[in-house]
């Protein structure tokens, strides 16, 4: 039985506030959900779920790229919406039926619930994707967030299909959705913005949802009884606070999201393809406009994750770079993770300062010009990519649970935070940490651009200190260039200083910490080491690499053969495929093509099977 079920018929005596009757809960279909079984759609909501701006969630990715990791994750912000409202729903609820001294009414129940519908109507193509990666690049210092574009769309809902709500009731939808009650009427109740976007600890039913239904959809099971923290959450001191007895469900909730954070959203191959879309996006930009539509919500409805299928269909040579691009994602001829490691969040600045992808390249461009090559490195800091992503519980370094108030069975009107021994002390000290990664557009200078990098590592530790982020008790960087690594020392104490501490003076500017374990943190990644001359490639590519070196090998062999091309894939070397012998030999590209000797660099399609037939008379010089 649902929390809805159990709602009592009659409800305390409260103002009206709903003259016409619009929050009234009426029933009028069920949504089956793979989460929460059977979704009771209200005739509120469905005003707005009926509608193209709802409808246009359909076609938004939950997870963005990771079901190319992922298959199965490819649900949508659609029913993740629909997940929430109805968590909002059943905990708006149960705090109306409970604790009746709130006097929550069905207004209050509606609004929270209609937050929660579309709390994500504002995200762009591949969700997040759009406003973290693609939003910033496309327009330099915009600030553009998917909560802007949900209050957008919400307005255009409420005008364009003449929503029966009031002004007050509008304000008061887009503030929950904010998580900022500043937003709206001073009487409104504080706790009901902890429902949608709780600003205070994180606990809310967006990652009720979300936590549940992306862990399913990627097969990482993880399901906890969301019925049963909605059921012990009680409003006190203005917040939402549950019973000590789910402290622990609560943590381990936080801690999935971490996880989920770390092996799924911020997946290796997930981030390398986000960046090839961004830069795809990007190519086309000058040309379709597409960072524009987000401040129009006309267009704005037809902003979703089938542009690439625009922009591959289209034949306007101002798209050609990008339609090129995109092919190389349909093969899979993918950006490459050079070196990734975890990092202390107390690095991140220090990280972004000094790790660039113009200090990897500048090392790389040392390295190549020393060996004294006559050609030119094909290489450009363009070409190299620094991703710094944080990972946390949920609040930063902070614990989530600790911001979080709880009550107990003989003192439920008692809130107060959960002390050491009420749940389990086997913690980590930090509830944050930076993911730093190294990608490299071009496969080929992997084994480059894994040296430069570790070059900069070392110089990072002789740099001249960045002052205030200078931590007592610090492990600081010192750094001895060698074959394989460099070396790291902890400095010594000195006079009024902690064990960290550098010194002073000029002594003290020759030196960078980075956190209280740094020099495990900025070591060299011994499990990425490569040699400098180390190419990647990927399973696909090797394999017709190593198909088309047969077939060269056979044509070499026998002057009388002749290769015909019946599949294409790219990044085979047609060139090999011509060996001394074959002279004059005719390749059949494709029923309408065909390609002669001296001429190989007309055929854009590359070659995945070949089959060699001899040829009945040698063509003589």
């Amino acid at each position: 039985m649902s929390v809805l079920d159990s709602q009592p018929t009659s409800l305390p005596m409260v103002e009206d506030d709903d003259p016409h009757g619009f929050f009234v809960p009426k029933a009028l279909r069920g949504v089956k959900d793979v989460i929460h079984t059977l979704i009771p759609i209200h005739s509120h909501l469905n005003q707005f779920i009926d509608t193209v701006p709802f409808q246009r969630l359909r076609d938004i990715k939950q997870l963005g790229t990771s079901s190319y990791v992922w298959p199965s994750a490819s649900h949508t912000r659609f029913e993740h919406c629909l997940g929430v409202a109805y968590l909002a729903r059943c905990l708006a609820s149960h705090l109306q039926t409970n604790q009746p001294s709130l006097k929550i009414t069905n207004r209050d129940v509606g609004c929270v619930e209609i937050a929660g519908l579309c709390h994500d109507l504002g995200h762009g193509p591949w969700s997040h994707v759009w406003d973290n990666i693609f939003m910033p690049k496309a327009i330099k210092g915009c600030g553009w967030q998917h909560e802007l574009g949900s209050e957008m769309m919400f307005d255009y809902i409420v005008k364009n299909y003449s929503i029966p709500i009031s002004d007050k009731d509008a304000r008061f939808i887009k503030a929950l959705i904010a998580g900022d009650p500043a937003q709206c009427d001073a009487s409104e109740k504080p706790f009901l913005f902890d429902i949608i976007a709780n600003k205070r600890n994180g606990l809310d039913v967006d990652k009720f949802d979300y936590i549940q239904r992306d862990s399913h959809m990627t097969g990482t099971s993880f399901s906890f009884e969301a019925t049963r923290i909605v059921k012990s959450a009680r409003a006190l001191d203005n917040q939402i606070c549950y019973n000590i007895k789910d402290a622990e469900q609560i943590y381990e909730i936080c801690r999935r999201r971490f996880a989920l954070h770390k092996n799924v959203y911020s997946h290796k191959t997930t981030r390398a393809i986000e960046h090839m879309v961004v830069d795809a996006l990007l190519l086309a930009e000058p040309h379709m406009k597409l960072a524009e539509r987000v401040y129009d919500p006309d267009s704005f409805l037809y902003l979703n994750d089938y542009i690439l299928n625009e922009i591959e269909r289209s034949k306007a040579p101002e798209l050609e770079a990008s339609r090129q691009l995109i092919k190389r994602l349909r093969h899979r001829e993918l950006y490459r993770e050079v070196v990734w490691k975890a990092v202390e969040f107390t690095s991140k600045k220090a990280i972004q300062e000094y790790i660039t992808p113009e200090r990897i390249m500048g090392k790389a461009q040392k390295t190549f010009e020393g060996e004294g090559s006559e050609e030119p490195l094909d290489l450009t800091a363009d070409d190299i990519i620094v991703d710094i992503g944080t990972i946390h519980y949920g609040m930063g370094e902070r614990n989530p649970v600790d911001l979080t108030k709880f009550y107990s069975k003989k003192h439920p009107d008692k809130p107060m935070h959960a002390g050491p021994g009420d749940y389990s002390g086997l913690r980590p000290s930090t509830h944050a940490e930076i993911l730093l990664r190294i990608f490299t557009k071009k496969p080929e200078y992997f084994g480059r651009v894994h040296d430069a990098y570790n070059a900069v590592l070392v110089d990072m530790g002789e740099e001249v200190s960045i002052g205030g982020d200078t931590v007592p008790n610090t492990p600081t960087l010192t750094s001895t260039r060698t074959s394989d690594a460099f070396s790291l020392e902890t400095l010594p104490k000195t006079p009024g200083g902690g064990a960290g501490d550098a010194g002073t003076g000029s002594e003290q500017r020759k030196k960078r910490t980075f956190g209280r374990s740094g020099s495990a943190m900025m070591s060299k990644n011994h499990f990425a080491d490569v040699d400098k001359g180390y190419r990647h490639e990927s399973p696909s590519a090797s394999s017709r690499r190593m198909s088309t070196e047969g077939v060269a090998a056979a044509i070499a062999g026998d002057p009388s053969a002749i290769a015909m091309i019946t599949t294409f894939q790219p990044m085979a070397d047609l060139p090999q495929l011509f060996e001394d012998g074959t002279e004059g030999a005719t390749i059949d590209a494709a029923p309408s093509q065909r390609l002669k000797r001296g001429r190989e660099d007309e055929l854009q399609p590359p070659i995945e099977r070949v089959e060699v037939k001899r040829r009945r008379k040698l063509r003589s010089d």
